[in-house]
């Protein structure tokens, strides 16, 4: 899998570009300031984007949502949850002291179920999240904030997956309670029910900041011990 990340000032948030090498298909996540960064490695790779995934809904993963739009042209998803903070990001903005453009609509919602899963329901939302030959699984991770998922990423032949957890698990630490709609208790539930189900092995690669393991974070993270 094409795997490209990139981190810019204020926040140095990671923002993500993967694509499928054998279909040339891509997609984005969590556009933020670093998006110049992200639009550059799609056309480096000659990637064809097929949609832009939010994690969440907080500032720094929204900044460049607009940019990453108008440079492909394809659908925003986010969690509904999170609806409340995408439309409040120029507040967002002031709460930092910053200057931030209201992102374009959201185009689609997930649509799950509160395990994560997604409906069966005939109207459900089955669209397919993937990208060529890699399949996008969308696991609900409330507790940074209502609407935070996090990616389980593979091939589509493999039970394999990377995570891309947004701001809900990080090397070493987790993410931050204090702003919105956080809560301590259903964050920490949400990494040990959901992520730690993942086998050791999982690459998980957040928000900010190295990618780590299951393994890793299940040994000496400290705030999960």
């Amino acid at each position: 899998m094409i795997h490209e990340v990139a981190a810019a000032p204020p926040f140095m948030k990671n923002g993500f570009v993967l694509g499928c090498p054998r279909t040339g298909e891509g997609i984005v996540i969590d556009p933020g300031d670093e998006v110049a960064q992200l639009i550059a490695a799609a056309r480096a790779h000659d990637l064809r984007i097929v949609r832009i995934l939010l994690t969440h809904a907080h500032l720094d993963h929204v900044t460049g949502v607009a940019v990453a739009k108008q440079a492909f042209g394809v659908p925003v998803y986010l969690h509904r949850d999170d609806e409340f903070l995408y439309e409040a990001a120029v507040q967002q903005g002031l709460m930092f002291g910053l200057r931030v453009d209201q992102p374009p609509p959201v185009d689609a919602f997930y649509t799950m179920t509160p395990d994560g899963a997604r409906e069966n329901a005939p109207n459900a939302e089955k669209e397919d999240l993937g990208f060529g030959d890699f399949a996008v699984d969308v696991l609900h991770t409330p507790g940074h904030c209502p609407g935070g998922v996090c990616l389980a990423i593979g091939p589509r032949d493999s039970a394999t997956h990377e995570l891309y957890v947004g701001d809900t698990l990080f090397a070493g630490s987790i993410g931050r309670t204090d702003l919105p709609g956080g809560d301590h208790e259903v964050l920490l539930a949400s990494i040990r029910n959901v992520l730690f189900r993942f086998p050791d092995e999982t690459v998980v690669h957040p928000g900010h900041g190295p990618s780590t393991t299951i393994g890793e974070e299940k040994r000496t993270n400290p705030f999960l011990r």
